[in-house]
């Protein structure tokens, strides 16, 4: 029993590889573009004539920077896509499909519920009860701030539902809907339960992890061995990348 959860969780990390594998890239891309299209920057060095506004090197920097910063921003649907695609068995393109479909019906469900409670006004603007960075805008929907969290989650849930119906049968009367075809169905009905129940329990979530990044800054060399312990304990699991999100906490 043991020994297949833990090889579930090597699985899972082993899906982390591929998007983590552009991350190096994406920072080597925003943080040249940023340094060097900084007005300070190319004030101190004396370069106006060469990366200043209008010039042909400040042009191609702000698209480095640019498309750098649209990675990073849009991880927890890149993350979505490549979970499914590592965890999926068969049909690996069909389970990235619903990855994609199940993480945008999520988000527009939690988008709902957060202007049904009011935490999203009718102009636009959120309410005072609400936290500050609770909230951001995913693929052009405002929804709770999960960071690659959400994104695993549906990665995870995608899978598990296209492994365990991507053979489906069905009456003949709807059997165009069998098979691959019942997949991005049924992920997307069953993510409007998930982003509901994310949207319930998240933010008891994100306060734990703020709790914990607070006590880890505030720790001293006891807060370092936890981050550090953190860190290491997950290696053997190929999940060491969430310890980055206690890391930035305050921007999950």
């Amino acid at each position: 029993m043991n020994s297949n959860i833990f090889s579930v969780v090597q699985k899972i990390g082993r899906s982390f590889f591929l998007p983590m594998s552009v991350l190096p890239v994406a920072g080597i891309l925003l943080g040249i573009g940023a340094s060097f299209t900084n007005p300070n920057t190319i004030k101190t060095f004396n370069l106006e004539n060469i990366l200043g506004d209008g010039t042909f090197l400040h042009g191609v920097l702000v698209i480095m920077s640019s498309v750098g910063s649209i990675i990073f921003s849009n991880l927890p649907i890149i993350f979505a896509l490549a979970v499914a695609l590592g965890m999926a068995r068969n049909e690996k393109a069909v389970a990235v499909l619903a990855s994609a479909l199940s993480f945008l019906a999520m988000n527009t469900t939690v988008n709902a519920l957060l202007k049904l409670s009011g935490q999203i006004l009718p102009d636009g603007s959120y309410s005072s009860n609400t936290l500050q960075g609770a909230i951001t805008t995913m693929c052009g929907i405002e929804t709770l701030q999960m960071g690659v969290f959400g994104g695993i989650v549906v990665g995870l849930v995608t899978a598990f539902l296209h492994n365990k119906f991507y053979k489906q049968q069905l009456p003949m009367v709807l059997s165009y809907f069998a098979g691959i075809r019942f997949v991005p169905i049924i992920c997307v009905i069953a993510h409007i339960f998930v982003g509901a129940i994310l949207f319930f329990i998240w933010p008891t979530i994100q306060q734990g992890i703020f709790a914990i990044s607070n006590l880890i800054m505030a720790s001293g060399y006891i807060g370092t061995f936890i981050f550090g312990f953190m860190e290491r304990i997950l290696i053997p699991y190929g999940l060491y990348i969430m310890y980055s999100i206690y890391h930035f906490g305050k921007q999950v």
